[in-house]
């Protein structure tokens, strides 16, 4: 652009960037005129992780991810259950972290015995570059790759990632616009369309919603996202509701009560969506999955563990109906 600056086309802020300034993620830089990533190959976590805690259910389950993140996000959620790494480098100039090739992440995840790849804790979006590298190896290489994102993504990157992407998991934080501007410095619209385009990339979706007490916890609020999912993406799409606990800059905001995670996920049963689970809240029937035809319980967890697994490939062992999701690699 003129004077020098640059505009970012990777996500929806459409950031306008003079020299020697930074984006609103804080780790895309304009130096004289181009753009650059500030965290390629500079991972700030990396972890073997059970492929529930992203969480999926439906994909590879019981399997392991080997899972990595680089600082930065391009949200500013009051809530972050992730701050220490996600916000800390827009309150300081030095980009922390340490190298890690996507040779290496490929490396280390198939000497670990695992399945898949996660770009997840932070961002994907914003170290869009080093996961793109990353997951076309992982996949030349026989893994599967995930997206753990906020869906605060423009269509031309999701396009150009997406035949090397096998999962996402889309927080979905609310369905009202003031919650997006007021509570994560975003717009609803935009992760909207990112999970219908997922959807029509054939990627196999799941959402998850962080419920927040007296902020997006009405029946009317959680009925709109779940007749959103069914019928935008298919009641076959699962829906993780998950307890908030206090972090951040909503430190001083009270948990939300498990009552409140059983009435959602009740809502969504309701309203036709086939398997609904229960997020951060250990123990009970909301972390297993039941066979929408026969209602027995196919897969059993408690935590990110799986305990038992009745299914038979894809289907439910009891009465065989097909269970949606991702069973094998390929």
């Amino acid at each position: 652009m003129e004077d020098d600056k640059v505009r970012c086309l990777l996500c929806p802020h459409h950031c306008l960037i003079g020299p020697g300034k930074r984006g609103l993620c804080g780790v895309r830089e304009n130096n004289g005129g181009v753009l650059y990533s500030l965290v390629y190959r500079k991972v700030i976590s990396s972890h073997v992780d059970p492929i529930e805690k992203k969480p999926f259910f439906h994909f590879l389950p019981g399997s392991t991810s080997f899972s990595i993140a680089t600082v930065g996000c391009n949200l500013s959620c009051r809530f972050c259950q992730n701050s220490d790494i996600s916000q800390a480098n827009k309150e300081m100039a030095e980009i922390c972290g340490y190298d890690l090739s996507s040779v290496e992440v490929v490396r280390q995840a198939k000497q670990a015995g695992c399945l898949s790849v996660s770009y997840t804790y932070t961002e994907p979006t914003v170290f869009f570059e080093y996961a793109f590298d990353t997951a076309v190896l992982a996949k030349k290489e026989g893994l599967a790759n995930s997206f753990v994102t906020n869906g605060y993504i423009e269509a031309e990157p999701l396009k150009a990632v997406a035949p090397y992407l096998d999962a996402a998991n889309v927080d979905l934080k609310s369905f009202r616009e003031e919650y997006y501007r007021k509570i994560c410095g975003a717009s609803l619209r935009p992760v909207l369309d990112t999970l219908v385009l997922m959807k029509e990339r054939k990627l196999w979706v799941e959402v998850t919603t962080l419920v927040l007490p007296d902020q997006n916890d009405s029946n009317a609020e959680l009925r709109d996202i779940a007749f959103f999912i069914r019928d935008n993406l298919g009641s076959e799409t699962p829906w993780h509701i998950s307890r908030f606990f206090p972090r951040y800059r909503m430190d001083d905001s009270p948990p939300t009560p498990p009552e409140t995670i059983d009435r959602a996920r009740r809502i969504g049963l309701d309203a036709g969506l086939q398997f609904v689970y229960s997020g951060n809240l250990i123990g009970g029937s909301g972390e297993s999955t039941f066979c929408p035809n026969c209602g027995k319980t196919v897969i059993s967890r408690f935590g990110c563990t799986v305990t038992e697994n009745r299914m038979r490939g894809g289907s439910c062992s009891f009465c065989g109906t097909e269970i949606a999701g991702v069973y094998s690699n390929f």
